[in-house]
């Protein structure tokens, strides 16, 4: 089933269930109140929820357009949100960047940060920067929302413990990513609210395309109409989901609705931009620029600058988008 939240003029607005094709919704408020309510309650709430879904997609019921213009993050807040370092190749290529350091990005075990998740935006919200010279980047990732996670969990726990997936972008101001690293505690100013998907998705929704963990469908990022990239999600994963649940839980509980974070989706490959409508590309502009630096000795990929859109959505095979789209125009903050 998919689900997603709608505006209600309240902080964590109106749990819906959409239909598979993403074009109707059924309420789901007289079951749970907000996802995180039927995250809270997923053993009573579930079942109800999926059939519902089955009456949706079955038009036994009729359900109302879906605007995805209309929706919030499908958890709008969370109560916390852990983004992860799943591809290595993603770390190779920015291993180079100032501020990082070899100690930092390892593989042995999988780096993570902990982001703001009091308020997160919505799928089509502008990306809102106080200055416009900050090398705004965006970060196309895949996400799974847990259920309760003991302190120590196995790789089998975690695994199991996975209720939803979906999609975020993950902003990085890149010019404030080495002074957060050499000067603070790790990654603050340099990673402003963090935009989802419309919907999030039960694992079964996705079929043999959710499967080892990884979600094998690819990411596909567009700047200003112009494809950026198309990794597929389930390769090059170094560290699957469960590694990722696993690891965020060696010192501590996870509560349900805690939102893992893959990192950026990336395939290994020696494009440079603009890729091929086959091609892989990549799903941040960092990357990008890294390659052109050193295949043709400078970077000439220019960072996000207001007015820049960017729409990232995964598809399948038929170019079906299975989480909806985040479509954002980058906005120079008014004074």
């Amino acid at each position: 089933m998919k689900l997603a939240t709608l505006r209600s003029g309240r902080p964590d607005g109106h749990l819906v269930i959409v239909s598979r094709d993403l074009s109707r919704f059924a309420s789901a408020g007289r079951i749970a109140p907000s996802l995180q309510a039927a995250l809270d309650e997923w053993g009573r709430c579930a079942p109800i929820l999926r059939a519902v879904s089955d009456q949706l997609n079955n038009s036994e019921i009729a359900g109302m357009p879906f605007v995805p213009d209309e929706a919030l993050a499908p958890l709008p807040r969370a109560y916390q949100w852990i983004d992860g370092s799943g591809y290595m190749v993603h770390l190779d290529r920015v291993r180079t960047l100032k501020g990082s350091k070899d100690t930092e990005l390892q593989d042995q075990r999988p780096l993570m940060y902990q982001g703001g998740s009091d308020s997160f935006l919505s799928p089509t919200a502008s990306i809102v920067v106080p200055e416009d010279n900050l090398a705004v980047d965006f970060e196309a990732e895949v996400v799974v929302v847990t259920s309760h996670v003991p302190m120590r969990a196995t790789k089998e726990d975690a695994s199991e413990a996975v209720r939803l997936i979906g999609i975020c972008n993950d902003v990085s101001l890149r010019r404030l990513v080495a002074d957060d690293l050499q000067n603070g505690f790790g990654f603050f100013h340099a990673k402003p609210a963090t935009s989802f998907g419309p919907v999030f998705v039960t694992p079964d929704e996705l079929g043999d395309k959710w499967r080892d963990n990884r979600v094998h469908l690819k990411v596909r990022s567009h700047v200003n109409s112009s494809l950026y990239g198309q990794p597929n999600a389930g390769i090059d994963m170094r560290f699957d989901f469960a590694d990722l649940i696993a690891e965020a839980a060696r010192t501590r509980e996870l509560g349900n609705g805690t939102i893992i974070g893959s990192g950026t989706v990336a395939n290994a490959h020696e494009e440079i931009l603009p890729i091929r409508s086959n091609g892989i590309g990549f799903s941040c502009i960092v990357e990008a620029r890294t390659m052109e630096k050193i295949k043709i000795g400078a970077a000439r990929t220019p960072f996000l600058r207001p007015g820049d859109r960017v729409r990232i959505e995964a598809v399948d095979e038929a170019g079906r988008s299975m989480f909806g789209a985040i479509d954002q125009e980058v906005v120079l903050l008014s004074r």
